[in-house]
């Protein structure tokens, strides 16, 4: 077995680990923010969203190992094979990438003449944060941060009983 696939699993924990860190931080920021009616721009908090998806590599490596085992495949999503060990393709997800966008759903109007930011009619910009949406977000990110570590736990545990053996 090569060294790199026995961290394999330690990688695919972190990342999830690092991707809900991620979204817990832009959680907080719209929990932070959920009153604020004015920004530097002038304009109400826009609520933050982690977008996540897969993020195939394609690097030197892969296809070099790609390249020297000469093998040809008859539909574009079959796996390249070397005896029972499978060797990654260039569609291989080998992560996840994580961005943070605004939400640009439309601000909540709340009627509040004292407001210093009142509109000529009464109504204040509220930013279009809903507390409740982001609670079980938060709920929702945490139990995928718990699971990402258990797995990380039992892949360490798994090395630990390798290396007694």
């Amino acid at each position: 077995m090569k060294i790199e696939k026995l961290f394999t699993a330690f990688n695919i924990s972190a990342m999830g680990l690092s991707a809900q860190r991620k979204k817990m931080t832009a959680i907080a920021e719209n929990i932070a923010n959920v009153e604020t009616t004015r920004t530097e721009n002038g304009t109400p908090y826009k609520r933050k969203v982690v977008l996540m998806r897969a993020s195939p590599e394609k690097n030197f490596a892969l296809v070099l190992k790609r390249e020297t085992i000469g093998l040809e495949t008859t539909n574009e999503k079959h796996f390249y094979s070397n005896g029972a060990e499978f060797i990654e393709d260039e569609n291989t997800v080998r992560g996840v990438k994580t961005e943070i966008v605004e939400d640009n759903s439309p601000e909540r109007l709340v009627y509040n003449p004292e407001h210093p930011d009142a509109d000529e009619n009464g109504y204040v910009h509220m930013p279009n944060v809903n507390i409740i949406v982001e609670m079980v977000d938060m709920i929702s990110a945490t139990r995928a941060y718990e699971a990402n570590v258990t797995a990380f736990n039992a892949s360490k545990n798994i090395a630990k009983d390798a290396l007694e053996i």
